[in-house]
């Protein structure tokens, strides 16, 4: 064969390599783990990161995502012990953990998906059905969860995966039912307020009894005090009056029949009928005095 028919085949030869290249190389990212299939069976070869080979039309290969992946449900509606309907929204956190296991048990990300999400919903409704609604609202969440991830982490195990984290994010009443409860809330609420209130008004009363209790014993104490005052001040002014009396007696009758005669004739409209001779005129009477 002379060497200018070579070159055509060579090329052909080239091309059918590159061919048979491009299809036998792939890679894998640091993140990914991948399986290699021997005409569609799985003969227990995992495939690491980096340039792998296969051979084309024997072996064929699936790559699966070992990062944290996150399930997060639609919210579900359970029944608690006193039959009122409660609605949990959760989200699982999960990776592969053993690549073989994962693709004996459930082949894909989906399935695996659905059995946690299965298995967390009856380990909820499990769980709920045991409790009365304000248990599972306020009192028992974290212990709700603590079964609930005892529960995921064997059926994680079972299937090759690992699960980091399980979370309910929310948990409210049904409508109606939240309308209800709020309403005995509001009701019991109110119920509180009144009595608060009641006892309030009473304790108000009794205060007020008593300052009034108290006020009266203190006028009656400073009047008592006040005519013990007054009596001794009489007694002091009689005293006095007595004295000044047995020093000049004539003075003394004089000051006192002034007293009267101011007294008596403090307008001018005041009339008395007397006998000029009474003793009531005795000053009048004695101008020699």
């Amino acid at each position: 064969m002379r060497p200018s028919n070579l070159h055509p085949i060579v090329l052909i030869v080239a091309l059918i390599a590159i061919a048979i290249a491009s299809t036998s190389l792939f890679t894998v990212k640091n993140w990914e783990r991948g399986l290699l299939f021997k005409f569609g069976r799985f003969e227990g070869q995992e495939i690491q990161p980096g340039l792998n080979f296969r051979m084309p039309l024997v072996n064929t290969y699936k790559i699966y995502d070992t990062r944290i992946q996150s399930l997060d449900s639609e919210p579900e509606s359970f029944l608690t012990v006193d039959k009122e309907e409660i609605l949990v929204d959760s989200f699982v956190k999960w990776k592969i953990k053993n690549l073989q296991e994962f693709y004996k048990a459930v082949r894909t990300e989906s399935n695996a998906e659905n059995r946690l999400e299965q298995k967390i919903n009856n380990s909820l409704k499990e769980q709920i059905a045991k409790r009365t609604t304000e248990k599972v609202v306020a009192g028992d969440r974290s212990e709700i969860m603590s079964v609930v991830q005892k529960a995921l982490d064997q059926e994680a195990k079972a299937i090759g995966v690992e699960v980091i984290d399980v979370r309910l994010k929310r948990v409210d009443l049904a409508d109606q039912i939240q309308a209800n409860v709020y309403n005995r809330m509001r009701s019991e609420r109110k119920r509180i307020a009144n009595e608060s209130r009641a006892k309030g008004e009473e304790k108000a009363i009794a205060i007020k009894a008593n300052a009034q209790r108290t006020q009266v014993e203190l006028v009656a104490e400073a009047e008592k005090k006040a005519q013990l005052i007054r009596g001794e001040a009489d007694a002091l002014a009689t005293k006095v009056f007595a004295e000044a009396f047995g020093q000049d007696a004539d003075f003394y009758e004089f000051y006192r029949s002034l007293n009267a005669y101011t007294q008596t004739f403090n307008s001018s409209s005041d009339l008395i009928i007397l006998d000029p001779n009474s003793d009531f005129f005795k000053h009048f009477n004695s101008s020699s005095n």
